[in-house]
């Protein structure tokens, strides 16, 4: 949950614009803002979103529109992607007391029953 005031940084994305890694970086990159050091992989996208220093702010909300569309050229990368945020969630949830970062995936009830479907099945 957020805190009821304060400074947020909300970043709307679109699945559409991330069917493969590249373009996936380059969303993150451009709605949050990432350093000139960033390293357009994997790694480099999970210390950002963990890090966020350059974007003080009092909670973040990532809003994810089309996710079936994410990374629809790789299940594994999206598999990936969603370990990514879910590391950048759990991170923020310490006794610190970093400020919140959560994710929305907005999408119908069939869309998401086949992006669970594609979890599980990833996962077996």
């Amino acid at each position: 949950m957020l805190p009821a005031s304060g400074r947020f940084v909300v970043a709307r994305l679109d699945g559409t614009r991330m069917t493969d890694a590249g373009h996936t970086f380059y969303e993150f990159s451009d709605a949050l803002l990432f350093p000139g050091y960033f390293g357009w992989n994997w790694n480099a996208l999970s210390d950002c979103l963990r890090d966020l220093s350059w974007l003080p702010a009092d909670g973040y909300l990532i809003v994810v529109e089309n996710p079936s569309a994410l990374l629809s050229s790789s299940a594994g990368e999206r598999h990936t992607l969603f370990e990514v945020l879910t590391e950048a969630v759990r991170h923020r949830v310490n006794p610190f007391g970093q400020p919140p970062f959560r994710v929305l995936l907005l999408c119908d009830q069939d869309s998401e029953a086949t992006l669970l479907r594609q979890e599980i099945d990833r996962v077996r």
